[in-house]
């Protein structure tokens, strides 16, 4: 009899374990952003289904790739360009600094009906929108209204965008690293290293990079290593938070060293 008990005492130890290991996995999400404007892009389709593609709009490859991910069972995230500190040129669908809350409802509006299968959006550059809280917080509304979360690219250190989206009560992620500011296979898989080492320090991070052939190659490469650390390469949408748990973060953990260049 008390070997019996034992026994019970350790299979039910271990599997207490094991389901413990399990909940434990670290966690990453990677983001294609800037999909739309090349042929090229279409590579980003050999990526694992895990792999978020995130879309510009009224771009001439954009609704075509949008929907090839979606029937790959892949999460589509609107790509929103914003005004950035440097003026660059934001392309179709821009938001910026100069809109009301009509034009930026509209624009946004315009976009999603553009891009199919959408479940949130992230910035494209934005350096200088993401910081105003009056265009952030039509963005949060218009989201909110239309169940939709965002990811904040952190293309500045000042944004207030995530921070809005929680007041409003908007679901919402952060990027933590970029992988590919610089187009070489050798960088980016340094890149990728270092999103590993963060996942084990953190548990859970997000890192946005661009359907370059370069990256694509790097990340076919790469993503397969992630099984033999334990780490689980999830769906950007795995990592929201519950309703319940929306609070500010108090530590971004977002690598500014290798921030995306505007």
């Amino acid at each position: 009899m008390r070997i019996f008990f034992s026994l019970i005492i350790f299979v039910s130890f271990n599997l207490f374990a094991v389901g413990a290991n399990a909940q434990s996995k670290d966690k990453i999400a990677i983001v294609i952003d800037d999909i739309g404007y090349r042929a090229t892009d279409k590579t980003a389709l050999q990526l694992p289904k895990q792999v978020t593609f995130s879309v510009l709009p009224h771009t001439p490859f954009g609704r075509e790739l949008a929907e090839q991910g979606n029937q790959q069972q892949r999460e589509i995230l609107l790509h929103v360009p914003m005004e950035s500190i440097n003026n660059l040129l934001l392309g179709p669908g821009a938001l910026t600094s100069t809109m009301d809350e009509a034009n930026v409802k509209k624009t946004l509006a315009a976009s999603i009906a553009d891009i199919p299968h959408v479940i949130g959006i992230n910035n494209h550059m934005g350096s200088l929108l993401t910081q105003k809280s009056a265009p952030m917080s039509w963005t949060m509304q218009f989201l909110k209204d239309n169940d939709l979360f965002f990811l904040d690219s952190r293309t500045s250190k000042y944004s207030q965008a995530e921070y809005i989206a929680q007041h409003v009560g908007v679901p919402s992620l952060h990027r933590h690293i970029f992988l590919d500011n610089k187009i070489d296979e050798q960088y980016i898989e340094q890149q990728f290293k270092k999103l590993i080492s963060s996942s084990k320090r953190n548990g859970a991070v997000i890192a946005i990079a661009h359907p370059h052939p370069t990256t694509v190659k790097v990340l076919k490469r790469m993503i397969p290593t992630l099984a033999k650390r334990n780490i689980e390469l999830v769906t950007i949408s795995q990592l929201l938070p519950t309703e319940s748990s929306i609070q500010i973060s108090q530590q971004m953990n977002i690598d500014y060293s290798h921030k995306q260049v505007e």
